[in-house]
């Protein structure tokens, strides 16, 4: 058992070299190495964006190598909130609405991607993104938002990386402590404040469900911002939660009708 899984890891870690490769020299890697053979003590010109080609490819680099120390620096702990604190309903809802495979794969999901693929070839638009939740802690972390292969190729290179080094609870934890809420909410700590007045671990399915719709929208869909938005999204996680059979219709039903009281 011990030998298959050591196969296994050297696959994945083999596999992780291979796109890490491509994707060092997409992104420029060739300009780290021409940078290490002078050519003329007069700097050419663009010399100025080569340097930061350059710099900026060895911080990619730095942070896969180092990535537990890269992660450490960005998470505050002040306020983190450990996954023992944090609901059982609210983590299967996170997970039934932003990414149902979350346990079957490896930081990536082919088939979350041919199926979000197809909805976007369908609706002539980017519908669904197809990323999974370890896709989306590596952009909360590091990432921009801009849709260029390059960052593609190091988002995937990096999720494989977190999940050889992290456990599914933990990056269902981190991702749970970085994520955007809305109203200036960031994290399960902030975001059950500002909109309940009480820590995560008191949440009732009702709010967590309300909770866990607000991601994929913070900004329309905050309860203060639009209510009604708030409660279709809350409709949708509840559907998908016992879609996937974390709660029964009739609990769903129940939840649905449960009066969400705000702090303010």
């Amino acid at each position: 058992m011990l030998n298959i899984k050591r196969v296994r890891t050297g696959r994945l870690l083999a596999l992780l070299l291979i796109v890490f490769t491509i994707a060092f020299l997409w992104a420029g890697g060739d300009l780290v190495l021409r940078s290490a053979i002078p050519k003329t003590t007069v700097l050419p010109a663009g010399a100025a964006d080569t340097v930061s080609s350059v710099t900026g490819v060895w911080e990619r680099v730095h942070r896969i190598i180092f990535l537990k120390s890269a992660i450490g620096a960005k998470l505050d702990k002040k306020r983190y909130i450990g996954l023992n604190d944090t609901p059982l309903a609210l983590q299967q809802a996170i997970i039934a609405v932003e990414d149902s495979r979350f346990y079957q794969h490896m930081g990536f999901d082919i088939e979350g991607i041919l199926r979000a693929t197809l909805v976007n070839v369908q609706t002539g638009s980017f519908a669904e993104g197809g990323s999974t939740i370890t896709q989306q802690l590596i952009k909360n972390l590091f990432l921009t938002q801009e849709r260029t292969l390059s960052r593609k190729l190091e988002e995937v290179i990096l999720a494989i990386d977190i999940e050889l080094r992290y456990s599914k609870e933990e990056i269902l934890e981190m991702y749970l402590n970085t994520i955007y809420f809305g109203s200036g909410a960031y994290g399960i700590g902030e975001a059950s404040t500002i909109y309940f007045g009480k820590p995560p671990f008191h949440l009732n399915l009702a709010e967590c469900a309300l909770l866990a719709g607000l991601p994929n929208a913070p900004s329309l869909t905050s309860p203060y911002v639009d209510f009604a938005a708030a409660k279709q999204r809350q409709a949708v996680v509840l559907a998908a939660m016992a879609r996937h059979s974390y709660i029964g219709p009739a609990q769903a039903q129940e939840a649905k009708l449960t009066p969400i009281l705000l702090a303010k």
